[in-house]
């Protein structure tokens, strides 16, 4: 991935936590979180289709914004920061080259491909 879409990756990551720090949460709660969407990875002992599925739902920029705004609007500051841990979860991923997952295999991203043989065929 280009040097620029990683820094406005990170970039995105910086402003999740910081719109995380006037929560309710203590700030170190994102970070204590912040691994906690791979769970949905779990998703691939059911198989490549249903992993797949697992691991977009919580890698998804449109869910995490959802999640904030309707947190917002709600005035339930739990779902505003589920919201925000997300974005900035799913921003570092693409800043190490993790993208959104194809149902075909783990390592087939719509970044490309990660690692090993398949690593040749990268489309980014």
């Amino acid at each position: 991935m280009p040097i620029l879409l990683k820094l406005e990756e990170a970039l995105l990551f910086g402003l999740a936590f910081y719109l995380f720090l006037p929560l309710e949460a203590a700030w170190w709660w994102f970070f204590a979180l912040l691994l906690a969407p791979d769970l949905s990875a779990l998703g691939y002992l059911g198989g490549p289709r249903l992993g797949a599925l697992t691991y977009n739902l919580a890698h998804h920029k449109g869910l995490a914004a959802a999640a904030y705004i309707l947190g917002a609007l709600g005035s339930a500051a739990w779902l505003q920061g589920l919201g925000l841990i997300l974005l900035g979860h799913a921003s570092l991923d693409r800043v190490f080259g993790y993208g959104l997952k194809y149902p075909d295999a783990f390592q087939h991203t719509h970044l490309g491909w990660i690692g090993g043989k398949n690593a040749s065929r990268e489309t980014y």
